[in-house]
């Protein structure tokens, strides 16, 4: 019963079959934000919001009857059921703000694509370079704010009339949103050289930092591939060797004579050749 349990979660169609599942919770869930569409078909909305939650659930319990306690040994596993276990909880009171969280269960994708499990492991495995690189942006931040809060906070406090203030106004013009007209050609009008201030910063924060963080990103998602097809060719060597033996051992046990020059050599010396 748990084998029988087990390969029909394996299965390919019973991952297709969930994937379904859950862009149909997601596009009832996104139809549900319309007021038109809950006046006109609300229950039924709700009911298959209900349905596809009942899905989710069988399927968790299936899992557990498969793997029972290596189920918790998998972060995903773990993921799963926190997401599905938001959408369990009542939404009355104060935690009526669990409901809006029910979409998250979209994010139940990335466990059941594998292609989309990569990304995200490559994104976690960057995080520790990444982190080294969050720091030298706080830093590089921190220094310019406080030099804009100085040079720029008397004549435009709105943008830099404070460290919070500076640090926002720079962000802004990291991510080169309105950063010329918007902010940089007004301040320039008042102090002609403050393009010596924001120049520098942009080719340091825009054009080197967060290409670092993008280029560790790639590398990491890049050797999280490499690793996975080192394995896949692992896993067939291994299962090209076990049926070799296998065949090995069925020519042993039936008796089948020595190979030898002189009838050419039987089926078992082929195969050591």
């Amino acid at each position: 019963m748990r084998e029988a349990i087990r390969k029909l979660v394996d299965s390919g169609a019973f991952r297709r079959f969930i994937i379904g599942v859950i862009v149909f919770n997601a596009v009832i869930l996104g139809i549900e934000t319309s007021d038109r569409a809950m006046a006109a078909a609300g229950p039924v909305l709700v009911a298959l919001d209900t349905a596809c939650l009942a899905v989710f659930v069988v399927e968790i319990a299936l899992k557990l009857l498969a793997w029972r306690g290596a189920f918790f040994r998998s972060g995903w596993n773990w993921f799963d059921v926190f997401v599905v276990g938001i959408a369990l909880v009542p939404d009355a009171g104060g935690l009526s703000v669990l409901r809006a969280l029910r979409i998250l269960r979209v994010l139940r994708l990335i466990t059941v694509v594998p292609r989309l499990r990569r990304v995200v492991e490559g994104f976690l495995a960057a995080v520790p370079g990444m982190a080294s690189v969050f720091v030298l942006m706080a830093i590089i931040f921190y220094i310019f704010g406080v030099m804009a809060a100085k040079l720029f906070g008397d004549t435009f406090p709105e943008w830099f009339g404070g460290l919070g203030a500076a640090l926002y106004s720079l962000f802004q013009i990291m991510t080169l949103e309105s950063w010329s007209m918007g902010i940089v050609r007004p301040v320039m009008e008042v102090h002609p050289w403050a393009w010596a201030f924001f120049v520098p910063f942009i080719l340091v924060t825009t054009f080197a930092v967060v290409n670092l963080v993008v280029g560790l990103i790639v590398n990491s998602m890049q050797d999280a591939h490499a690793e996975e097809e080192n394995a896949a060719r692992d896993a067939y060597r291994d299962e090209v060797l076990e049926r070799l033996r296998a065949i090995e051992a069925r020519l042993d046990g039936n008796g089948a004579p020595p190979p030898s020059e002189a009838d050419g050599g039987t089926a078992r010396g082929v195969l050591r050749r």
